[in-house]
């Protein structure tokens, strides 16, 4: 008899230990269930600065620096990209190299890949003698490879061009046909590549390219190295200006 109720206890106490496990499991389920879902990290501003200097005295005597500054934010819907920079030059006390170029372009992504971009390009060059070129456009774009590591995207729209060269105003109409390439290497190094031409709509012998090639390889936490190559072709300089303008930097760039 004592056998049989021992048994019988034993029998009712793991099935109270089954119970409590069993509701303790429930409990945790739902807990974790009505727990909220945490909110998707926010998007933040990406900025860096970059500042190249080269210097030589003797039998040269030349002074060459460029400072830029760029920022950039993306979520699934918006992109934001902004640029300045500035570069100086001088040859044995002669001014070679003064330039200031801004841009700032937003894209609305209406799916992964498909976007509309509006873009505003600044430009002075007191060597091939332009006091101000600006150049608005808009149209669509879209993103050819998108991909943690690799971006290739195309854009085309019309636009509108104000500018002064060789002392002579003038504004018309543009069409911009661009493409931008990016790609990651690995954590620490990256490249890319741009270019753009913008022929004149009543004029199509009158066009300006724009291209550039770069990379970046980090040094340390924030700081990284980062030779480009810009090369700016005007079909119809001003006077007495060549047509081909390139330029080699290498800058130090630090990451916010």
């Amino acid at each position: 008899m004592n056998m049989r109720r021992l048994t019988h206890l034993k029998a009712r106490s793991a099935a109270a230990i089954i119970a409590g496990l069993t509701l303790a499991g429930s409990g945790s389920a739902i807990a974790e269930a009505g727990a909220p879902t945490p909110p998707p990290a926010h998007p933040t501003w990406e900025t860096s600065a970059a500042a190249g200097l080269t210097l030589t005295r003797g039998n040269s005597d030349t002074l060459n620096a460029v400072a830029s500054l760029t920022t950039s934010r993306k979520d699934p819907v918006h992109e934001w990209a902004f640029g300045l920079e500035g570069s100086y030059g001088e040859d044995h006390g002669v001014k070679n190299n003064e330039t200031i170029k801004a841009y700032g372009q937003y894209n609305h992504l209406f799916s992964e890949r498909l976007y509309l971009f509006g873009r505003a390009d600044f430009l002075y060059d007191a060597i091939a003698d332009v006091d101000y070129r600006v150049t608005l456009s808009a149209g669509p774009g879209y993103y050819f490879i998108k991909n943690a590591k690799t971006r290739l995207s195309g854009e085309v729209g019309p636009g509108v061009v104000f500018e002064k060269i060789g002392g002579q105003t003038d504004t018309y109409a543009t069409i911009r046909f661009a493409e931008r390439f990016e790609h990651k290497f690995n954590d620490k190094t990256k490249m890319w590549q741009s270019a753009e031409y913008l022929p004149r709509i009543d004029d199509w012998n009158n066009y300006v390219v724009n291209a550039e090639i770069g990379l970046d390889t980090l040094l340390a936490s924030n700081l990284s190295l980062r030779p480009y190559l810009q090369d700016t072709y005007r079909s119809q300089p001003a006077p007495n200006r060549k047509h081909n303008d390139l330029k080699l930097v290498v800058a130090v760039a630090y990451k916010f």
